[in-house]
This record gives C-alpha cells, sequence and structure tokens, in this order.
C-alpha cells in the first residue's frame, strides 16, 4: 500500500498533470477577437456594432425563447432580471440558503429583501416544500439557483409559484446548456439570467453576463436598464434620454466575439465534460462513505461543480465528527494533487453582508452539507482534462485504501466548522478595515 502523501509518500496525481488554465482558447477566439478590435465597434451603442447582437440571437435561439439581453456580468442579469420584472424596494425574494453570495446581493441592490429557503441534501437545491415554507404576503417572486449545474425540479417549483401568484427568475449562471424534461434551463422563469465569468462552462475573456426572456415587455425593459434607462433600438442617433433608472451594463464587442467562439462548439465540448466527469464518477462509485453527485433521468447536468459529500459512520466515526473527516479528507486528497475545496463557507443568511445571523435549526441542510463536503471546482472543466481526471480516481482510490488512518486522525482533529473559521478571518478583517 502505497504511503500518503501528506505523510511523504509520493503523489498520485503527476505534477505534470496540471489544471489547464482558463478557457480553451483555438483560433477561433483569436480570429474572433480580431474581428471585434477591426471593426471599431466596442460596445452595443456604436451604430453598426455586430457582435453582441450576434451573441444575444444565437444565445437566445440556443436556449429557445425569444430574446436576450447581453450585459457585463451575471450579477448585473440577475439585478436587471428582477427590475424588468417589477421586483420593487421591500418586496420579499426567496432565494436558496447555498449559493453563490450574487443570488442574494441582486435582490439587495436593488431594495428587495432575500428570504431564504433551505436546500434539499441531495440535489443542493431549494425545493417547493422549503420555498413554500419561507413564502409571506410580501414575497413576490423566487429566484432558482441551478446549483453546480444540475436543474431544479422546476415543475414543482413552478407549479408553487403559479398557485401564490409569485414570479419565477433563474439565476443559471452554473448551469449553462442543462436541460429539464429535454428543455433549456433559463427558458422556464418569466425572466432569466446567465453569467459568463472567465470560469464558467460557456466564458468570456474576462466578465459577462446573459439575461433571457420571452416577454417583449421585459426585454425592452432590460435593454434600458443596461444602457442609463434609455431606448437605443432602431435609432441611429442617440437621444440621451433616460426613460427608466437604469445602469450602465454594457458588455464589450471583444467579450462577446470571444463568447460567440466559445458557443459554437459549445455543445460538442459539453458532450466531453460530461463523459469525463461520468467516467470519473463511475471510478469512485464504490468508495465507502462518499456520496457523489448525482443527477434525476429527466434533466442533464452541466457538471460546473462536483460536490461530494462525506459519511462519518462508514468511517467508524460519529456524524458529529463530519467536519473532522472532511478537513482531514481534504488535506489528504490535496496532498496527492486533487484540488480539493469548498464551495461557499457558510450559508447566504450568515454573510456579513446580508445580515450576519442565520440559525442551523432554520437552515438544517444547508448547514450539513457545508460541513462535511468538500468540491472540485474548473480542473474539470477544460475538454482536455480527462487525463487529469484519470489520475483523480486514483488519487481517492489511494486515500481510500488509508481509510482506517484517515478516521483515526478525524478521530483526534478538533474541527472548528468553515462558517465559525470564516467569521473569524471576517472579524479580523473588519478590525483591519475599521468596519
Amino acid at each position: 500500500m502505497d504511503k500518503l502523501a501528506m505523510l511523504g509518500g509520493h503523489r498520485a496525481v503527476p505534477r505534470t498533470r496540471r489544471v489547464l488554465p482558463g478557457p480553451q482558447v483555438t483560433g477561433e477566439e483569436e480570429q474572433a477577437v480580431s474581428r471585434a478590435l477591426a471593426s471599431g465597434h466596442y460596445t452595443v451603442a456604436s451604430t453598426g456594432e455586430a457582435e453582441v447582437t450576434g451573441l444575444e440571437r444565437e444565445w437566445a435561439e440556443y436556449i429557445g425563447t425569444a430574446h436576450c439581453v447581453a450585459v457585463s456580468n451575471g450579477t448585473a442579469a440577475l439585478s436587471i432580471a428582477l427590475t424588468a420584472a417589477g421586483i420593487q424596494p421591500g418586496d420579499e425574494v426567496v432565494v436558496p440558503a447555498l449559493s453563490f453570495i450574487a443570488s442574494a446581493l441582486a435582490p439587495l441592490h436593488i431594495g428587495a429583501v432575500p428570504v431564504f429557503a433551505d436546500i434539499d441534501p441531495v440535489s443542493f437545491n431549494a425545493t417547493a416544500e422549503t420555498i413554500e415554507q419561507v413564502i409571506t404576503p410580501r414575497t413576490r417572486a423566487i429566484v432558482v439557483v441551478h446549483l453546480h449545474g444540475l436543474p431544479v425540479d422546476l415543475d414543482e417549483i413552478l407549479a408553487l409559484a403559479e398557485r401564490r401568484g409569485l414570479l419565477v427568475i433563474e439565476d443559471a449562471a452554473q448551469a449553462q446548456g442543462a436541460r429539464y424534461h429535454e428543455r433549456m434551463v433559463g427558458s422556464f422563469g418569466v425572466v432569466n439570467s446567465f453569467s459568463l465569468n472567465v470560469a464558467k462552462n460557456l466564458p468570456t475573456c474576462g466578465e459577462g453576463g446573459l439575461i433571457n426572456t420571452d416577454d417583449p415587455a421585459l426585454y425592452q425593459r432590460a435593454e434600458m436598464l443596461r444602457q442609463f434607462g434609455e431606448t437605443l433600438a432602431g435609432t441611429d442617433e442617440r437621444s440621451y434620454v433616460s426613460h427608466l433608472p437604469g445602469w450602465n451594463h454594457k458588455p464589450n464587442t471583444i467579450q462577446c466575439a470571444f463568447t460567440r467562439a466559445q458557443l459554437s462548439r459549445f455543445e460538442a465540448t459539453s458532450k466531453i465534460r460530461t463523459a469525463n466527469v461520468e467516467r470519473l464518477l463511475g471510478s469512485l462509485g464504490e468508495l465507502p462513505g462518499l456520496q457523489l453527485p448525482s443527477c434525476p433521468t429527466d434533466r442533464s447536468h452541466a457538471w460546473h461543480i462536483l460536490r461530494f459529500r462525506l459519511q462519518p459512520e462508514a468511517f467508524g466515526l460519529a456524524p458529529n465528527q463530519a467536519g473532522a473527516l472532511r478537513t482531514v479528507m481534504m488535506k489528504a486528497l490535496r496532498a496527492e494533487g486533487v484540488p480539493a475545496t469548498h464551495y461557499q463557507l457558510m450559508p447566504l443568511p450568515l454573510q456579513r453582508a446580508i445580515s450576519g445571523k442565520a440559525s442551523r435549526a432554520d437552515f438544517p441542510n444547508s448547514y450539513q452539507v457545508i460541513e462535511d463536503s468538500f468540491s472540485i471546482q474548473k480542473a474539470h472543466l477544460h475538454p482536455d482534462a480527462g487525463p487529469l481526471l484519470e489520475s483523480y480516481a486514483e488519487a481517492f482510490g489511494k486515500v481510500w485504501q488509508h481509510r482506517e488512518l484517515i478516521a483515526s486522525y478525524a478521530a483526534a482533529t478538533e474541527d472548528v466548522p468553515p462558517w465559525e473559521r470564516a467569521n473569524r478571518l471576517a472579524e479580523a478583517e473588519a478590525a483591519a478595515l475599521g468596519l
């Protein structure tokens, strides 16, 4: 049995097999960027611009909606989507308790109140049941987040929304290309948002966002909100009249040209990624005490992030030792070359920017998942990541051969929950900044 790398043994993942940097850049991207530079049109406000409008047309067609508006980033996309849908200051918007902070910041940015729903411990998504528990007379909308790339149960949530008279807005930042009942996510809500961050499955060369809708009035409002509340459609001369209190959230043409090149082979790269990930998960399926990410048969997974949960009982440990086991397991895997990491250290309502207060009793599943799970991010996104993931599978197998030793280290570890460590760091940062 090979010695664990964290105890001085050899790494299972050769150092030559490293995470491939950023998006796959080919001659297509280089030609697209050169084309945008040569055009002399650098924003959508430039008469004759073709890259932003081209991406909007192509993404709307791909998702299956009538309209698309490209914006500067994914957070802006969600803020504009909420505003275009008529969400007002003081309105409550249901958001999952486990998500990226932008899912909650977007409502806050427009004066709305995010109200948090717990998640399902297998899908990691909010459910109709957890959402209904937090609906009040002030609730106006539900932001459904397809976390890690797995679509929520849209049938149940849309039925709940219709019954309660609420809007559904999809935050599909991590789920480009995922399908629910053979229909693309981002086409179900009244208006929906995507991110084109450089680390997303469909990226740009920096930051970007997309808004999709079938409603022509919402489309017009989103376009105006992107450009200071002005209307640019069908005009050769800018009026400089703001009809709405909009933002300046335009993307540039270089970013959109880059993404158009990525989109031209997006289906092909998505299929390769899915095959690579499913091969990895297949290799890990027999490891005791490891709950793998999964996908129901009625939908597809974008596999943006891979989250693994640990079951301490399979290691001979008590349930309250899950955090200690996760800490030791992450250390062991990282030493072997697997970039095991956290995804979010605390439920969103515990974030200082939100309220800084949250009860484990209110969000038991969110707390438990954060405590006993780790994730793999970015490493598997590149279409050439297959050999790297094979090495990861070997590293997992090696670590699991030593699971009794791992369990003994966990039993002797006094673990500090991720949210407590994050709070200590936040307090130190706040003190240093005088906040």
